[in-house]
């Protein structure tokens, strides 16, 4: 009895410690987390990710496998690039956040731009037709708005026409919007699976 007494008060001393801390992290002791009074009870309030439960993919011929795993294959490569385009667009609109000259502006856009070619510009020109129509794709998905729109945001409208004008000599559209629910299901499935660990 005594025992759980002990126990008790320290627990208790441990929430309020932790109602104290004002951040929500890792410590060398385990995590401090938010709490809650629920109905006078006070709760720990964890964030989870979101877990997808997928079944296992059904085949109905080599041919749809083969197909299936290339089309994996190309979003695995491709799939960093969109997430490093995400925060590095983030991080620019931070940064030009604080800054009001347009001349100033341009020319921080201009360095990122040199910094970003000189790091990925070859690995880019490597990448196959589908592989760049799926990165413009995972572009849109990524940061919620279309090559194009990035574009004429951080170059200029006569930038994003000449690069439109050179997709559409290949076929492609920098305006064309990310449909997970129609054209897209099937990389938005691949993407999910991805997330969970199965590929």
């Amino acid at each position: 009895m005594r025992m759980r007494f002990i126990i008790v008060i320290l627990f208790l001393l441990n929430i309020y410690t932790l109602q104290a801390q004002d951040t929500i992290g890792k410590t060398p002791d385990g995590y401090i987390v938010a709490l809650a009074v629920v109905d006078g009870d006070t709760m720990p309030q964890i964030r989870l990710r979101q877990v997808y439960v997928m079944p296992k993919k059904v085949y109905y011929s080599k041919k749809e496998k083969r197909r299936f795993l290339r089309l994996v294959r190309k979003i695995k490569k491709v799939l960093p690039y969109a997430q490093l385009a995400n925060k590095t667009l983030r991080e620019v609109n931070d940064q030009l956040e604080g800054i009001d000259d347009k001349r100033i502006r341009k020319k921080y856009i201009k360095k990122v731009d040199k910094v970003l070619k000189k790091r990925y510009g070859n690995e880019l020109k490597n990448l196959t037709i589908s592989e760049g129509r799926i990165l413009i794709k995972l572009i849109d998905r990524e940061t919620g708005s279309t090559s194009y729109e990035l574009i004429k945001e951080l170059k200029g409208s006569f930038s994003a026409f000449m690069w439109q004008s050179l997709a559409r000599l290949f076929g492609e559209n920098l305006k064309q919007d990310y449909d997970p629910e129609k054209e897209d299901k099937l990389i938005e499935e691949i993407l999910i699976r991805i997330q969970a660990g199965q590929y």
